[in-house]
């Protein structure tokens, strides 16, 4: 256990360092690798114990927009738009969840009803497009270096509040996928009736569960707009978002703790070297790598990158402890 906190303390370390050694580029990459590590950390949550949402992208999208607009057409700060795009979001859950978990639509089902969620939300916002600026997208308005605005043009500003977030995102995780809670999910996801039959209150958990997990991935989505200053709902909602965040949680491995983050490395180093290396020529590569790679992991890489650096640092052989001499007599 003390090993473990010296090595995340470690970790922590050195990322608090990173903006002060790195290019001005590589910490706009190693922001949105935070950021995107928190959204996939937070649908990890519901993946592990087999509650495949493919819906993230519709709370994404919510998160994002409610903030923006509230702060474009009334000048309401961030600091209470964002907690009110966490509020709306946790209530688009609870109206989905609820009457999912209720006739135990489970599976592939659950999947379909949360993918059809996604995409009415994108819809939504381009059928808006008086408010929303459409498939165009929107620009929050911008009023310079403003702690009220939550806007900065430093990336120092914001690497810091992102790897906050990050760390939270991570506790959350661990707090709410811990113990018997963690044991609860896990009879849920292997056999719903047996673990209604030893007491395990089963909509409940589902629940609580999905409304963090959507809670998170508002943050995640609404911080992404306060940072890029631009908002369209092919960046933040929709089908293409939600099977980008399950490929990432996939590949990086959503059993573990970094696992997600992992993943949004791996995915955003591909994307920009698909623009670095293509530019606009081969528009649409990345969506069409990350489904030949999320086959790929799904068949030989079950449980993603990190699971597969574990086994191999579990199979590497261990020197043997010399024993002691016998004793003369």
């Amino acid at each position: 256990m003390s090993r473990s906190i010296a090595l995340w303390g470690v970790l922590v370390a050195a990322l608090a360092l990173l903006p002060f050694l790195l290019p001005n580029y590589f910490l706009h990459i190693a922001i949105q690798v935070l950021l995107w590590g928190l959204i996939y950390t937070a649908w990890s949550m519901m993946g592990r114990f087999g509650l495949v949402s493919l819906g993230h992208g519709a709370f994404m999208g919510v998160g994002a927009y409610t903030s923006a607009l509230l702060w474009n057409l009334y000048g309401i700060t961030p600091w209470l738009g964002i907690p009110a795009g966490v509020v709306l979001t946790v209530l688009l859950a609870l109206v989905i969840g609820y009457p999912c978990f209720h006739l135990r639509i489970i599976g592939h089902y659950f999947a379909l009803v949360t993918l059809a969620l996604s995409q009415v939300v994108a819809l939504a916002i381009v059928a808006a497009r008086d408010v929303t600026g459409g498939s165009l997208g929107m620009t929050p308005r911008a009023v310079g270096e403003s702690v009220y605005a939550l806007q900065f043009p430093d990336r120092t500003q914001f690497y810091f509040i992102s790897l906050g977030l990050w760390l939270v995102g991570l506790a959350i995780r661990h707090w709410a996928n811990s113990g018997m809670r963690s044991a609860a999910l896990e009879a849920i996801g292997e056999d719903e009736t047996a673990a209604a039959a030893v007491g395990i209150h089963v909509m409940r958990e589902k629940l609580r569960v999905t409304m963090i997990s959507a809670a998170i991935t508002a943050v995640g989505g609404s911080m992404f707009v306060q940072y890029l200053m631009y908002v369209n709902p092919e960046t933040v909602s929709g089908v293409g978002v939600s099977l980008q965040i399950v490929f990432a949680s996939i590949a990086g491995g959503m059993y573990g703790t970094l696992g997600p983050t992992i993943g949004s490395l791996l995915t955003l180093s591909l994307t920009e070297g698909l623009r670095i290396a293509f530019g606009t020529n081969f528009i649409g590569a990345a969506n069409t790598i990350y489904g030949i790679l999320l086959i790929l992991f799904i068949i030989f890489m079950p449980r993603g990158l990190l699971g597969l650096i574990q086994k191999l640092i579990a199979k590497r052989p261990q020197r043997a402890r010399p024993t002691a001499a016998p004793a003369r007599p």
